[in-house]
């Protein structure tokens, strides 16, 4: 396969070395974040609106958050020895770091906040449930069937802590992807101390857009109604992260013009050639202007519940394109030119290769199969979520 190269290009520059793996790998982090904070905003900030969306939050965090070391696994040459890095930590190396970041997110938050949130069901559900569902149960129990109101008032408090601790360590998980990219500064294009500050934000912006429209989906094909207080809360906050967001990036923006460094040239030339699509077009005008003038037309003028329902599911696809072509030029765009600033290459991706776009794809609809399993084990809906009266008394008889 030949790689146009346009100028001077050293001889490991003229492949890219991260592809479209490295691209989904921040952008699935950036969804377990974004909807993570928007569930601590009913647990922590008490914003009862967005009740609705709590419990689908989670488990959508959860899913993606089960795939997000995926695409590292596969872009690794041997990644049967990427345990060996939990055996033998580095701590001066942010990459390495990421497995216990991970798996500290993963076990010590996560899991635990929705197995805590989730106890009183699972318990109704081994005790009334048939078949092989009882035995699942029964094993999510962990062996603790006690429900009464003191018991559950512990969960509730517990739960309440751990999402505290949640919010820095989703920070953390997340912010540190843009630290990683900030902190490389043989590479102009990513280093910036606004990267993981950029990143986070971004991040929250994709996470609360996908709650968003998963909600809207999963409330449709449950024939049921929507919460428009819920849905015109959300998307109020996804307008303010995304002010935020693009404010940052373009104070980002206006500090490299400013600055004018030895690599200004060669960056104004990607933007204007190679990266004009994915990034003015793409990103700025469609995935970032557009969502954001949509959803503030929402607040301005009286638009009827359904046009409302509309302009956010319009919006919020524009958001996860967008953000998705943040992610883009930022990893592939950065490979794009030479560190001399004398050449450009070319970044031609393959289809069924180990790091093609089929498993780009594969490893973009696994988290939502995830989310299906976990949605008809564990149901997030507020009318799924309280015991009846007759339901508490078996529990309690059997307790």
């Amino acid at each position: 396969m030949q790689i146009p190269v346009q100028g001077f290009m050293y001889p490991n520059e003229v492949e890219l070395q991260w592809s479209i793996l490295i691209v989904l790998y921040p952008y699935i982090t950036g969804l377990v974040a974004g909807a993570f904070i928007l569930a601590s905003l009913e647990r922590v900030f008490r914003v009862e609106a967005v009740k609705p969306t709590y419990r689908l939050a989670l488990l959508t965090a959860l899913a993606f958050l089960l795939v997000a070391p995926l695409p590292l696994q596969l872009h690794l040459g041997h990644p049967e020895r990427s345990f060996e890095m939990y055996m033998t930590p580095h701590r001066s190396s942010a990459m390495a770091m990421f497995g216990f970041v991970y798996l500290w997110y993963l076990m010590a938050v996560l899991l635990l906040e929705i197995w805590l949130d989730y106890r009183r069901d699972i318990v109704l559900r081994s005790q009334t449930g048939t078949g092989w569902k009882r035995g699942v149960y029964r094993l999510l129990t962990l062996g603790s069937s006690n429900v009464s109101e003191r018991s559950l008032r512990i969960d509730e408090r517990l739960g309440y802590f751990i999402t505290l601790i949640g919010i820095p360590s989703a920070f953390l998980l997340h912010g540190y992807v843009g630290f990683i990219f900030g902190s490389v500064k043989a590479n102009p294009w990513w280093s910036s101390p606004l990267m993981p500050i950029v990143f986070l934000f971004s991040a929250m912006v994709s996470g609360i857009s996908a709650v968003m429209l998963l909600y809207m989906f999963s409330t449709w094909v449950r024939g049921q109604r929507i919460d428009m207080r819920c849905l015109d809360t959300v998307a109020r906050y996804l307008l303010y992260t995304f002010i935020i967001d693009f404010s940052l990036e373009m104070l980002d923006l206006l500090q490299r013009i400013y600055e004018a460094d030895e690599s200004f040239r060669s960056l104004d030339f990607m933007v204007h050639t190679r990266l004009w699509t994915s990034q003015v077009i793409i990103q700025i005008l469609l995935g970032t202007v557009t969502p954001i003038a949509l959803i503030s037309l929402t607040q301005v003028l009286r638009c009827s519940d359904t046009a409302r329902k509309q302009i956010y599911a319009v919006a919020g696809s524009l958001t996860m394109v967008g953000i998705f072509a943040m992610r883009w030029n930022v990893v592939i765009g950065g490979q794009l030119f030479s560190k001399s600033f004398l050449g450009y290459t070319s970044y031609k991706m393959g289809f069924a290769t180990r790091e093609g776009l089929l498993p780009a794809i594969v490893l973009m609809i696994l988290p939502f199969i995830i989310l299906w399993v976990l949605v008809k084990l564990l149901p997030p809906w507020p009318e799924s979520a309280s015991l009846s009266e007759s339901d508490a008394v078996a529990v309690h008889a059997t307790s």
